[in-house]
């Protein structure tokens, strides 16, 4: 009987030097069978007792006459079990090591985003990390259905916009710019209007396959069809070069305090970001 793979030894034959080369170039990259199935079920049961008890930090991002439901809620990996496990006890770290080329690996943090059936907001084009209280290149955000995902309604991504430069940070709903200063930083270009002029990547995904990509890479998804619910969890880690950059306005998601107990510039070295590879974890 051979014996049963470890985490690294699963993340190893998951992320060879040409999917790293591949995350590197594109900023995103398609992970098949990431999870396995008892895996996928136990983060399934996480979500569904996320969305049976949300956190005051839950939030509805689609609009009243939607004849669906858009919920997302950040930050819940210390009060949900499933979560946690999802976290740090799948390949999940050392695969983002891997992709980030980086020795060490923290958590950053969790998200949930479920568009219920029949949801028409799309999520769309944007950048995560200006959002963010963190700088650095090395960081890896895994997005990850429960539930399958076509390729109408998956994630997409512009190829290589993640090598810069930063863009706007606009709410989805009122297109407000809640963060940096209107005009300090470039506008996002219209990419709907013209996607031919881009390379945009998108992938089919089952339950168990995951995407992951850089947090400056511009991502965008559609609404849900018919029948169909979207169901899916974000994991998003950082690597060597990560430094805490606080912000003289609410990130998102927000962590309230941490700016008098790490200053700018600072490695993110505190216990709401646990180092899960390299020395110390």
């Amino acid at each position: 009987m051979s014996a049963v793979p470890s985490l690294r030894e699963r993340a190893e034959a998951l992320v060879d030097a040409a999917l790293a080369e591949a995350y590197a170039a594109d900023g995103a990259v398609c992970l098949r069978g990431l999870l396995r199935p008892d895996e996928v079920e136990r983060l399934r049961r996480g979500i569904d007792a996320n969305l049976a008890a949300p956190s005051p930090r839950a939030v509805v991002a689609s609009r009243p006459d939607d004849p669906g439901r858009f919920v997302e809620d950040f930050c819940n990996w210390q009060d949900n079990a499933d979560y946690r496990a999802t976290l740090m006890e799948t390949p999940l770290p050392e695969v983002a090591a891997r992709l980030m080329r980086s020795r060490t690996v923290r958590l950053y943090h969790d998200h949930m985003l479920t568009k219920e059936p029949g949801t028409r907001q799309r999520t769309p084009w944007h950048q995560d990390q200006p959002y963010y209280n963190v700088e650095g290149r090395q960081n890896a955000s895994f997005w990850i259905p429960v539930d399958p995902v076509s390729r109408a309604s998956t994630l997409e991504f512009v190829a290589g916009s993640h090598r810069g430069p930063w863009r706007m940070p606009r709410s989805f709903l009122g297109e407000e710019a809640k963060w940096f200063p209107e005009g300090s930083l470039a506008e996002l270009p219209d990419i709907e209007a013209d996607r031919a002029a881009h390379r945009i990547l998108g992938w089919a995904l089952e339950p168990g396959d995951a995407v992951c990509f850089h947090m400056l890479t511009l991502h965008a998804s559609a609404g849900v069809d018919g029948p169909q619910r979207r169901r899916v969890f974000s994991a998003r880690y950082l690597g060597d070069d990560a430094v805490h950059a606080p912000r003289r306005w609410r990130t998102s998601p927000p962590f309230p305090g941490l700016a008098e107990q790490l200053p700018a510039g600072a490695p993110m070295d505190h216990p709401l970001f646990p180092r899960l590879v390299g020395d110390g974890a």
